[in-house]
């Protein structure tokens, strides 16, 4: 081990040298990109095409009967609420420990977004909470695999089964998971993926919707494309839907990426294995919990919660400042939960005043605290610390310095108390 002096103290850095940088490319992504500008056809058509053969390889990848390419995550989770018949004064259930577009998703289609809490070991969506929220009014629940782990989707089914209600897979950080031994996305009614700059698959931008329902399918497809169905004319449209069409470059950067993924997820996994166990040593530092169901953890993320009490009642961004200072990325994640999110309070507090007006009752706390959400507060709050997945492309040695940084302000902290 380098010196006990931290390094945000004068001392040595663990590590000098950078982790992986992201995105990741290589000549095979050159010339796809280069193949869809070639062809001239830049714009997507049903037919022959980058993206029809993206979304065709990609159902086959993820075990899904249909996929439907959209232009980001975002509008997935819109057209997917759409397609289910989520609409004005409805309520959908959702974690708060998340990304702000679960939210807004929902608003944007005039729904009631319900917060539910999160089990303390996962910070995945608890079926038992999500289970006491819903009222005669609740359409969906929409759980978030958070970091890339599958949520409980044995309970939450049953949940959604016994009331009537759609289940929708908010898998954005989650492509390539399983669950028993099935990948995710259509697992539920219907699943979302995104393909943002960040995400495992990465097209910049982009998204997708899985599903085993045709109907479904042929809906989203639809509402994704002005409104148009799949076997109709161009110009005639059944629905009022909107343009929300990946174009054929992003599907065949998308088609390139495909070819890497699994080779990404095995080295995430592999290292992730590697810190769970010697991380499993260090006081106060406890890495996201693994249902034994999932059977493919695809570690968008590497999440694990700090312990203030261990370290000496130092509080996380003395830890975060620390172990940056040793060479190690990392974050505090989503620092406002949504139940404390500005715009979404704003914007649910217009919908649930125009609902009264209506005669339509919904749920709406009138205060975060009345949200009875604590492990969200404590994630957001206190103990959440993140690593992203590209310091996962790493090799073992990496892994070892994370672990050897950790201890080293852990051993700190404690002689120091």
């Amino acid at each position: 081990m380098t010196e006990s002096r931290l390094a945000v103290d004068g001392g040595s850095p663990v590590r000098t040298v950078p982790f992986p940088s992201w995105p990741v490319w290589d000549a095979a992504d050159e010339e796809a990109v280069l193949s869809a500008l070639r062809s001239g056809r830049w714009g997507s058509r049903p037919g022959s095409g980058f993206v029809d053969a993206f979304t065709t390889r990609f159902a086959s990848f993820h075990q899904a009967r249909r996929a439907i390419a959209v232009s980001n995550g975002t509008v997935a989770l819109e057209v997917a609420l759409r397609a289910i018949g989520v609409g004005p004064f409805d309520e959908v259930i959702i974690p708060a420990y998340t990304f702000v577009a679960t939210a807004t998703s929902v608003l944007s289609v005039g729904a009631i977004p319900v917060f539910a809490d999160i089990r303390p070991d996962t910070y995945l969506m608890d079926p038992d909470d999500a289970a006491r929220r819903i009222t005669p009014r609740t359409k969906a629940i929409v759980p978030v695999h958070i970091a890339g782990q599958p949520c409980d989707l044995d309970a939450l089914l049953g949940v959604a089964r016994t009331n009537g209600l759609a289940l929708i897979e908010d898998a954005a950080q989650a492509v390539g998971a399983s669950w028993r031994g099935r990948q995710i996305g259509a697992i539920g009614d219907i699943g979302t993926l995104s393909f943002q700059s960040s995400k495992n698959l990465n097209a910049g931008e982009g998204g997708a919707l899985l599903t085993d329902d045709d109907a479904l399918a042929d809906r989203a497809w639809s509402l994704a494309n002005c409104g148009r169905m799949p076997a109709g004319a161009w110009y005639h449209h059944e629905i009022a839907g909107s343009n929300h069409r990946m174009t054929e470059i992003q599907g065949a950067l998308l088609l390139s990426q495909l070819d890497r993924l699994p080779s990404q997820f095995d080295l995430r996994e592999q290292n992730a294995r590697v810190l769970d166990e010697g991380l499993a040593t260090v006081r106060g530092f406890t890495p996201q919990a693994r249902d034994e169901r999932v059977t493919g953890h695809a570690h968008h993320l590497y999440v694990s919660r700090y312990d203030h009490a261990a370290f000496g009642g130092r509080p996380r961004a003395w830890f975060l400042s620390a172990l940056r200072a040793e060479g190690i990325p990392c974050s505090p994640g989503y620092e406002t939960p949504l139940h404390r999110m500005p715009a979404v309070l704003s914007e649910r507090r217009k919908w649930a005043m125009l609902a009264n007006e209506c005669g339509r009752q919904v749920t709406c706390a009138d205060s975060p605290e009345e949200e009875n959400l604590p492990v969200t507060d404590r994630a957001s709050r206190e103990e959440g610390v993140w690593f992203g997945q590209s310091v996962l492309l790493s090799d073992h040695r990496a892994m070892g310095q994370i672990i050897e940084a950790v201890s080293k302000i852990q051993a700190w902290a404690s002689s120091h108390s």
